[in-house]
């Protein structure tokens, strides 16, 4: 087990969030979960990131359930995030959240957020989708203030999204989980989290695994004699960015975790920056209105 645990940042509720993560998209199956859930904790993770459409939120609950005495760790000392689906998005959020508060076993969710702008089954461009998200931040409100929910965000939201958010809502969100790297660096969206203390998170830190072909990222590994993967996410935890590297592979989550004991130097951060050219690996939530 690593000496020490991932630092952690304070959302704007006081609630802290540690800023390494392990992502689960993708990871099916009670044996993978298990296996993954396993070295995650060995290696010192302590937040763990799932969502209603990875469909893998049971198998999550119960690995932790399983492991956490094993490491001597209680509920307390995890941080667990999920997500609302997009086919429960208006009148349905209730029975969605609630579904996942069921499959993971849990008396409360650290940070549940609504994943997309959109609603499964209608247009991007239909004009339901604004007030069937208002209607979920108000049931996630709700819920909230019964305490079911330690923290209420949201996910893949445009600048335009996040200020429709903040001139109606009652509690503002904590948090925004984006796709963020160096080729998207997401400057306007980080701008409006500063303004609203909201706690900007990525995902896709890698770019799909993209990037850890690109020259450059390689170029600055191979200077500090680190791995690709390392420095993507050092880059991103260096700017104070809580990240979600997935993996199923043991010694790529241990990998993963040792991003806290180096640090890139100004000149190779701006280098990396420079890649920015707003290209995206995974959704473009942007049409939707």
């Amino acid at each position: 087990m690593s000496a020490s645990l991932p630092p952690s940042v304070a959302l704007n509720n006081g609630l802290q969030m540690p800023l390494l993560g392990l992502g689960t998209y993708k990871l099916s199956g009670p044996e993978e979960v298990h296996s993954a859930v396993d070295a995650a904790l060995a290696a010192g993770y302590r937040a763990f990131d799932s969502a209603a459409v990875y469909r893998n939120e049971a198998h999550l609950g119960r690995a932790l359930k399983q492991l956490l005495p094993k490491y001597g760790l209680t509920r307390k000392d995890v941080f667990i995030t999920s997500k609302l689906g997009p086919k429960d998005q208006g009148g349905k959020a209730m029975e969605g959240a609630l579904h996942s508060l069921s499959q993971l076993d849990l008396d409360y969710i650290d940070l549940y957020l609504i994943h997309w702008p959109g609603t499964q089954g209608l247009p991007v461009s239909d004009q339901r989708n604004p007030g069937n998200r208002a209607q979920s931040w108000a049931t996630l409100e709700e819920l909230h203030g019964q305490g079911k929910l330690k923290a209420i965000g949201v996910s893949n939201y445009t600048p335009a999204h996040m200020r429709e958010l903040m001139s109606s809502c009652r509690i503002p969100p904590a948090v925004l989980q984006v796709e963020f790297h160096p080729r998207l660096c997401q400057a306007g969206l980080r701008s409006v989290c500063e303004e609203s203390r909201v706690c900007f998170q990525s995902y896709s830190s890698l770019g799909k695994g993209e990037l850890l072909a690109d020259p450059l990222v390689i170029e600055v590994a191979e200077s500090c004699k680190r791995t690709p993967a390392q420095v993507l996410l050092r880059w991103a935890v260096q700017q104070g960015v809580p990240v979600l590297p997935k993996s199923s592979n043991p010694e790529r989550i241990e990998e993963n975790c040792r991003i806290f004991d180096f640090e890139l130097s100004k000149a190779d951060m701006e280098r990396l920056s420079s890649l920015d050219c707003g290209h995206k690996y995974c959704w473009d939530p942007s049409e939707v209105a």
